[in-house]
């Protein structure tokens, strides 16, 4: 059982790494290493999972509320389209994905290419809105998005700087982004708890309520914050970060031997 500081830990975490673009998975993993946690997860996985859908719809409830009312309009669509490649390379390659969750040299590297993009990013200024986006260029932004299925290859930068290629501007490329993460978000709660289908008991700890709690109070808070720096910070501060956080992996895994 996960005691109260570390559901609150990994709340915190999940909340904010999930929509900035720093990498959730990756930190997940790297605090996991550090707090000794090496049995499955799966309950406070999809808890915690659950927390962030509630804090990404409710930031972004306006363009819920529109899907909602015309579940056929072409956000929908543009989301269906962006979200095919994900779901393609979890079906086709989600083993092979899933063993690099035990590597932390595989996260290091994941989190430099990740400085890679943001750095990257800056050199784009377009200036159109997500409703002009082409589904071509929603395609082309999954194919970013299905490539941070890898650990430590940061989701929303990925997207946003696949979205920023694509010609929307910097607000338009995160909104995209973090609309995009709702299916990947709910798809990946629902093979969670088919895993937990095996299992012969399952428990619903109060640590793991606390822990989606948290998850979904910092989510809010980081893509509310992150949206206000977009406009006026350049993502390459994110990037140095990615940078730091894989050369202390580098050199913790260095100093270990």
């Amino acid at each position: 059982m996960l005691t109260a500081w570390e559901a609150i830990l990994l709340g915190l975490l999940q909340g904010l790494t999930e929509f900035l673009p720093i990498s959730s998975s990756g930190h997940l993993i790297i605090a996991q290493h550090l707090l000794g946690i090496e049995q499955p997860m799966l309950t406070f996985d999809i808890a915690v999972h659950v927390g962030t859908l509630v804090a990404v719809m409710t930031a972004f409830w306006g363009d819920v509320w529109a899907i909602i009312r015309k579940p056929l309009c072409k956000t929908t669509l543009l989301l269906i389209v962006g979200t095919l490649p994900a779901v393609l390379v979890a079906v086709l390659l989600g083993d092979f994905f899933e063993a690099m969750f035990s590597s932390l040299a595989a996260v290091a590297m994941a989190l430099m290419l990740t400085g890679i993009l943001l750095q990257a990013s800056d050199s784009f200024s377009g200036q159109a809105r997500m409703e002009d986006m082409s589904y071509k260029k929603a395609l082309i932004v999954g194919l970013f998005q299905a490539a941070a299925v890898m650990p430590g290859l940061s989701r929303s930068g990925s997207t946003i700087f696949g979205s920023l290629l694509g010609g929307l501007n910097r607000v338009e490329a995160a909104r995209f982004s973090f609309l995009l993460s709702m299916p990947v978000i709910l798809g990946a709660a629902c093979k969670e708890l088919l895993g937990m289908r095996s299992a012969a008991a399952v428990s619903l700890e109060w640590t793991y309520l606390l822990g989606m709690a948290v998850a979904g109070l910092a989510g809010y808070m980081a893509i509310r914050v992150f949206l206000k720096l977009l406009g006026k910070r350049s993502l390459r501060y994110f990037g140095y970060y990615c940078w730091a956080v894989a050369a202390l992996i580098a050199l913790s895994s260095f100093l270990g031997r």
